[in-house]
C-alpha cells in the first residue's frame, strides 16, 4: 500500500452525508420524466399578439422560442431535430400549433430576453467562481477543414450561488475576462440582501472587499500565500483576515470562517458540465450568452425537483 497522502480527499476534510435519500433518489428519477405538460397560457401565448405596425410579425413568441431552445438545450440536439422533437408531443395531443422552424431558432435565439429564475429566501450567503467553457470558433472550423492545429476558443462562465447551490447570478465573458472585476460586478448588481461573499483566492483584491463592504456583507476569501496587509490606505477587514491566518493557519482559519462554502459552486459547474456539457453550441456572442442562461434556468429547475440534505459526519 501507499504511503502517499491523498491530496483529493486529505485527512481533515469533512465528509458529508445525505440524510433524505430515498427522497432525493426519487428526485434524480425525476428528472429524466418526458411527460409533458402544456398549459392554457402557454398554448394562449404561442403567438404573439399583433404589433400594429407596419412590417412582417413574428409568428412566435419568445416563451415558445425559449422552451424550444431549452429543449435543444437539455436533450442535446441539433436544431432541426429539436424542431421534429416539439412537433412530436403536438402531433400526439392534436394540439394545433406551429413549430419554430430551425432557422426561426436560429435567429431568435441573439435577441431572446431570458430572466434568470430562481427562488431566493432571506439574506444571501454568495459563493462565486468561474470556469472555461469551450466554443466552436473560425479556427477549429480553418482546422477541420484544410488540416492542421485551430485555436481552440473558449468563453468564461461566472457563477454566483446560495449557500445551497442555487445558482443567483451568472455572466458570460471572454476567456481572458479578471475573475476578481466581474465578481465585484455580480457582488454589485444581485438583487436583494447579501450576508457573505465566499471566494477562492483568486478574488483576493481591494474591490472585491469594497464591493462587498457597500452591500453590507462579510468577505471569506483566503488571502494569497503571499498577502501582506499592504500600504495605507489599508482595507480592515483583508488585514484582520491576513493577521488571523498569519496567528492561526490557513487550515483552521478555513474551517472557523465557512470557508466550506467554496465547494458548493465547484459543485454547481460539475452539474452544470456533466448534464449541459463542458462547450457553447451557439455560433453568435449573444446567442451564447442566452445558451449559458438558459442552462441555469435548467439547473435550477433540477435543483427544486431533487435537492439533497448533507449533514457533516465524523471522520
Amino acid at each position: 500500500m501507499s504511503s502517499k497522502r491523498s491530496r483529493v480527499h486529505p485527512a481533515y476534510k469533512t465528509k458529508y452525508r445525505v440524510t433524505n435519500w430515498p427522497e432525493y433518489d426519487q428526485g434524480l428519477v425525476r428528472r429524466g420524466d418526458l411527460t409533458i405538460w402544456i398549459s392554457q397560457d402557454a398554448i394562449d401565448g404561442w403567438q404573439p399578439s399583433p404589433t400594429g405596425t407596419r412590417g412582417g410579425q413574428r409568428r412566435f413568441s419568445d416563451a415558445a422560442i425559449e422552451t424550444a431552445l431549452t429543449i435543444r438545450l437539455l436533450f442535446h440536439l441539433p436544431l432541426r431535430q429539436t424542431e421534429g422533437f416539439l412537433r412530436s408531443p403536438f402531433v400526439l395531443i392534436g394540439l394545433q400549433l406551429k413549430v419554430p422552424d430551425h432557422t426561426t431558432l436560429s435567429r431568435r435565439a441573439a435577441g431572446l430576453e431570458v430572466r434568470l429564475r430562481h427562488r431566493a429566501s432571506g439574506p444571501i450567503h454568495l459563493v462565486i467562481d468561474s470556469s472555461g467553457l469551450s466554443i466552436i470558433g473560425q479556427g477549429e472550423w480553418a482546422a477541420a477543414k484544410r488540416g492542421g492545429c485551430g485555436k481552440r476558443g473558449w468563453k468564461k462562465l461566472h457563477l454566483g450561488v446560495d449557500a445551497a447551490g442555487v445558482i443567483v447570478a451568472q455572466v458570460l465573458t471572454d476567456g481572458n475576462a479578471d475573475d476578481a472585476a466581474t465578481g465585484v460586478d455580480l457582488v454589485a448588481d444581485i438583487p436583494g440582501e447579501v450576508a457573505s461573499v465566499t471566494a477562492d483566492a483568486a478574488y483576493d483584491t481591494r474591490g472585491i472587499y469594497e464591493a462587498a463592504r457597500l452591500r453590507g456583507a462579510a468577505v471569506v476569501v483566503p488571502p494569497i500565500v503571499t498577502a501582506s496587509p499592504g500600504a495605507p490606505p489599508r482595507c480592515a477587514a483583508r488585514v484582520r483576515t491576513v493577521q488571523a491566518v498569519r496567528t492561526f493557519g490557513r487550515r483552521r482559519w478555513k474551517r472557523e470562517s465557512g470557508y466550506h462554502r467554496q465547494g458548493r459552486v465547484e459543485n454547481t459547474f460539475f452539474r452544470y458540465k456533466s448534464i449541459i456539457g463542458a462547450a457553447l453550441r451557439s455560433r453568435g456572442a449573444r446567442a451564447r450568452e442566452t445558451e449559458a442562461l438558459m442552462a441555469c434556468n435548467i439547473l435550477n429547475r433540477m435543483f427544486e425537483i431533487a435537492r439533497p440534505k448533507s449533514v457533516a459526519i465524523d471522520a
